[in-house]
């Protein structure tokens, strides 16, 4: 995977945070850079995934570990789900 560097204007006190020597830290840092275009629908996790260099469900797993949902449904919106799913259920046996 090819890197560039960027420069950005950041508070000092962020720059102890972002110069990562541990590589497991480095993804982490970069995830999360693109988490907000995830959440936004601007990119999936699988482009995100591959931009990072690492397999979506790899990508998934790190931000399940971090708190963040792969699926970003309210209760209500679950609740209705499962009801459509129990009748394609219903229909199909």
């Amino acid at each position: 995977m090819a890197m560039t560097k960027v420069e950005i204007d950041i508070p000092e006190e962020i720059v102890p945070y972002t110069v990562l020597e541990d590589k497991e830290a480095q993804i982490t840092r970069n995830a999360m850079l693109v988490y907000p275009y995830i959440k936004s629908g601007v990119m999936s996790h699988g482009k995100a995934a591959e931009m990072l260099g690492l397999h979506k469900i790899d990508l998934i797993a790190l931000y399940g570990k971090l708190g963040l949902p792969y699926f970003d449904e309210t209760e209500e919106e679950f609740e209705d789900d499962l009801v459509v799913i129990k009748k394609l259920r219903g229909a199909i046996v």
